[in-house]
């Protein structure tokens, strides 16, 4: 017989999830009687393995074969902890940890717990809110681009149907200096394509001025890229956006800035005032010099990326503090909040300051943080990030959610570890940054979801080139996606869209997932899916605010709650080779269901639906 305590269900702990100061903690532990118990007390420890308190645990009552001992503790401070128990018998005592979803004496990890400031708040608009996402060189063009001020060199594609460009330079650089046009007049353009997908936010790659495509090389944090258009377009942007019911989010890239910048200005193109050119430079601070000029800290090594001391006072000001800083500028114009990149890159102190700051300008703005792993206890550069704890991020780039749904929709997950991974992320989460979370299955940073779904190979640029999926791979990923997004569109955060990932648009990693978008050549089947999942999300208020819980996972079936007052919904995927019969309720939303009994539904293989209790 084991000892019982898993700690995401309410059973054993209460409340689910994290706490605020001064909260209840209570804990339930069931351990068999043959043990011999004789005293429980759980230890917490700070993230620093520092001894914080012990809680003593009391005996109950005897439920079966089982001796029940309660005990309830609070914490003081917002911090991150973690917790084992300490039980003493008649013969001696040992430590229960945490081992998967089981016990085990001696073994395995502790358990997690989280202490959040009581005072943190996520904004309502953005809690379960559809979320796209755009590249803007590749989304849309309308009229002509300007090309006065455009930082050289470039090229322009004269179709928007070619091939981007991967091919290095004679010295072996890949410039990514190749564009389409894609412009905020034509983004602006699609704001009722946008509406009718349901989506809430609109967030947008890099805007200003830069060399490249990919605009992560900033020329100028205040000045929007020429090729996309003026100010005033932005503004008119931002206004449509918000006639429709969308937010703005914006790139914010504060790790690094381009070497061919006003900034940095190694190619004196901004008039030779930069750090690079001269010590008298007002952004000479900004940086750090080996061997001045050409020896200096850059990002992974790319010369074309100087890192910024982040918190050196005059960048401070530029970016954050300043009363037209970065911050209030594009905020001034109808921006509603920012998404970090590499946030991990950016000290803490950074990211709380900018947080506040940003509360300041707009009380509801959105931050978003690029985090690839759990965020609640990420360690970047040897040090624990205080992203939740301190309350910095309202959300974060949900990549492990996405790892998991790959991992069951590709048959190497038979429903388990994607149960486990989405109530772990639940339970490390606070609940209001869980509804915020951007639930992605493709981004800029990804292969196209459709080629990931069916192929993992990993080549040369040359070799991605040439590489497109067969109608069968193709037919095959379709069906893939259909059962990944009901699951993306069905659990509790922001479901986010990969511009054309609705579309049917495919690609390796980078620049392949970058192609443009294919107006009047979409895959009208998978656009339909998309459209009817966010009439779904739209109309039920539990898919986008509800708890959830899972009662079934394994056997390749997926089966969970999502749960408001007033409103209970049962989530159900097939993935077995057997028809699956589940309990019927109200229909809302369903796919391969090949028989309606009085009492079941019958689910078919790769079959899915939604039912109401």
């Amino acid at each position: 017989m084991r000892i019982l305590f898993d700690s995401k269900q309410l059973l054993y702990k209460t409340p689910f999830g994290t706490l605020t100061p001064g909260q209840e903690c209570t804990l339930h532990i069931h351990i068999p009687t043959s043990v011999q118990t004789t005293q429980v007390k759980c230890l917490l420890n700070g993230e620093d393995g520092t001894h914080v308190l012990d809680a003593s645990l009391h005996f109950q009552e005897v439920r079966g074969t089982y001796d029940v001992y309660e005990g309830t503790f609070s914490l003081d401070t917002p911090g991150l902890y973690f917790y084992y128990f300490y039980i003493t018998t008649a013969t001696g005592g040992f430590r229960l940890f945490k081992q998967g979803n089981d016990t085990n004496m001696e073994a395995g990890d502790q358990w997690q717990l989280s202490c959040i400031p009581a005072d943190f708040e996520t904004p309502d608009w953005a809690k379960g809110a559809i979320l796209y996402q755009v590249f803007p060189d590749r989304f849309c063009k309308a009229g002509e681009c300007d090309l006065k001020g455009k930082l050289e060199p470039y090229t322009v594609h004269a179709n928007w149907s070619e091939e981007v460009c991967w091919q290095p330079t004679p010295e072996g650089l890949v410039l990514n200096n190749d564009f389409y046009g894609g412009n905020f007049k034509g983004i602006t353009s699609k704001m009722d394509y946008l509406a009718s997908l349901g989506v809430g936010i609109l967030y947008l790659n890099p805007i200003s001025k830069s060399f490249s495509s990919h605009r992560y090389d900033t020329g100028d944090y205040k000045t929007p890229d020429p090729m996309l258009g003026t100010e005033a377009d932005f503004a008119e942007l931002c206004a449509q956006a918000h006639a429709h019911g969308i937010r703005v989010v914006l790139d914010g890239v504060y790790s690094h800035t381009g070497s061919n910048s006003l900034y940095f200005d190694k190619e004196r193109t901004f008039g030779g005032n930069g750090a690079y050119c001269t010590k008298d430079s007002p952004y000479y601070s900004w940086y750090t010099f080996y061997h001045y000029p050409d020896s200096y800290n850059c990002w992974w090594n790319f010369d074309t990326l100087p890192t910024v001391n982040k918190m050196d006072p005059k960048f401070v000001e530029y970016v954050i503090t300043g009363e037209d800083s970065v911050l209030a500028h594009w905020l001034k114009l109808g921006a509603d909040g920012f998404r970090l990149d590499v946030v991990d890159e950016l000290p803490d102190e950074f990211v709380l300051l900018l947080k506040k700051r940003l509360r300041q300008l707009k009380p509801d703005a959105l931050l978003i943080g690029e985090v690839w792993e759990d965020a609640s206890n990420k360690i970047a550069y040897s040090r624990r990030r205080r992203y939740f704890v301190d309350g910095e991020l309202d959300s974060c780039m949900n990549y492990p959610f996405r790892t998991a749904i790959l991992n069951f929709i590709k048959g190497l997950d038979d429903g388990r570890g994607l149960a486990e991974t989405v109530m772990t992320i639940a339970e490390n989460y606070p609940p209001q940054v869980l509804l915020c979370n951007m639930n992605l299955l493709g981004t800029h940073d990804t292969p196209r979801i459709l080629t990931a779904l069916v192929d993992d190979f990993e080549g040369s640029r040359e070799e991605l080139s040439h590489r497109h999926l067969s109608h069968n791979q193709y037919y095959t990923a379709q069906e893939r996606l259909m059962l990944a997004s009901f699951l993306q569109f069905t659990m509790p955060g922001a479901p986010s869209i990969y511009y054309g990932d609705e579309a049917g648009m495919e690609g390796g990693k980078d620049p392949f997932n970058r192609r443009t978008y294919p107006w009047g050549r979409e895959d009208t089947d998978l656009r339909d899916h998309f459209l009817r999942l966010g009439r779904l999300r739209r109309d039920w208020e539990a898919l986008r605010l509800g708890d959830v819980s899972f009662f079934q996972a394994g056997d390749r079936k997926i089966g969970f709650r999502r749960t408001v007052p007033g409103q209970k919904l049962r989530i159900y995927l097939n993935r077995s080779g057997d028809a699956w019969e589940v309990p019927a309720g109200k229909l809302l939303f369903g796919h391969n269901l090949n028989t309606v009994a009085p009492n079941w539904l019958i689910l078919a293989p790769k079959g899915f639906c939604v039912v109401e209790e």
